[in-house]
């Protein structure tokens, strides 16, 4: 009997890893390669001592990316590290109802999945709490010999963050492999996402944090970086162009410039400004991954430099309007017709709650009408 057992329990793992290197090899749109948390948002405003109750949700900026492109209509994969844990379970299967490839997540039975806490106020306030417990979490014991590199080379694009650089020094040594040219690379794709938080010590010191970063997206073919992180990472205050000077290595840079719009070069052609839209927004967080996955798709789709800025602007629209750091984004008829719009109103344009609910044909959007 005991032995049935143990053959039932080898086949299972055979099974299992059969199953992986199935997936592993499964042509995808995006990979997307990075820790996610089990997030716990506030019941209602004010300081986190105050806050009686929270409700759980996901946080993550590349499983971020990877599911907001899959409900866009593409497919994605999410490659990480996970607790052999209740919370761990959540996040795999959160993340997996998206439509998101999570075959390729790893358990670790020796280290916990990270959560954290945070309020709902922007980032830049004074108000903006955030408590992590991430320390020796499964996903920063990620390292170049423990992911499966035929599952993170499988994409058309492969996104990553800075924060999985600043999460251990293997985590580090990962990207840094996944950034140097190597045979058969794929689009490699790198969010700045610069957090001081995660690379200061004990001094508060950030250390060698702004230089790896450096590093890391010069090796990148697309960057993502917003004007305020130049100015606090490099110390660049030129605006779009200086940062352009200081990374001229990526094939494509897109520098976020906050409620401003943002711009877009592109080796061989000119610099593409588009003003972001205009927007009532409900919680401030997800905004950033949700324009790299606007803009992510509409690179897949092969749609100009101001197509992709204004897809962008729209992902990002969407994450604004409601409360956690995932939104359902509109449809694709939807948001390739207020691409569309001329200049003018494009610039008149508000976005509010529910503008991404479906809207019926030869009827005028509710947010069109409010303009």
């Amino acid at each position: 009997m005991e032995g049935r057992k143990i053959v039932t329990a080898e086949a299972a793992n055979a099974a299992e890893a059969a199953s992986a290197a199935e997936a592993a090899q499964a042509a995808v749109d995006v990979v997307a390669l990075g820790e996610s948390m089990v997030t716990f948002l506030p019941s209602r405003a004010g300081r986190l001592a105050d806050v009686p109750s929270f409700d759980r949700g996901i946080g993550g900026a590349e499983s971020n990316v990877a599911c907001a492109l899959a409900a866009a209509g593409h497919r994605t994969r999410w490659v990480s590290r996970v607790g052999a844990d209740g919370f761990g379970d959540h996040l795999v299967e959160a993340i997996a109802r998206y439509g998101v490839d999570t075959r390729c997540v790893g358990r670790d039975p020796h280290r916990p999945t990270g959560i954290y806490f945070r309020t709902a106020d922007d980032r830049d306030t004074d108000a903006h709490e955030v408590l992590y417990y991430r320390a020796g979490s499964a996903a920063s014991a990620m390292a170049p010999r423990s992911v499966d590199r035929e599952a993170l080379d499988a994409g058309r694009i492969l996104h990553l963050s800075g924060i999985t650089a600043a999460l251990s020094a293997d985590c580090l040594a990962l990207l840094r492999e996944l950034t140097a040219p190597r045979p058969g690379r794929p689009l490699v794709s790198f969010d700045v996402n610069y957090r001081p938080g995660l690379w200061s010590g004990d001094s508060g010191d950030t250390g060698e944090g702004p230089r790896v970063l450096l590093d890391l997206a010069r090796g990148a073919d697309l960057v993502f970086v917003g004007e305020d992180e130049a100015a606090d990472a490099w110390g660049i205050t030129g605006g779009p162009d200086a940062i352009r000077a200081a990374l001229p290595e990526p094939a494509t840079l897109v520098v976020k410039q906050g409620s401003g719009g943002a711009t877009v070069y592109t080796d061989g052609e000119p610099a593409v400004f588009q003003a972001a839209l205009k927007v009532d927004v409900v919680a401030p967080v997800g905004a950033g991954d949700a324009f790299a996955a606007g803009f992510l798709s509409a690179t897949l789709r092969g749609l100009p430099a101001d197509q992709r800025l204004r897809h962008g602007h729209l992902m990002a629209a969407a994450a604004l309007t409601v409360p956690g750091d995932l939104a359902t984004p509109p449809a694709r008829a939807h948001t390739d017709r207020l691409a569309a719009l001329d200049t003018d109103a494009w610039g008149t344009l508000r976005l509010g709650p529910g503008w991404t609910d479906g809207v019926p044909m030869n009827t005028e959007a509710k947010e069109e009408a409010r303009t």
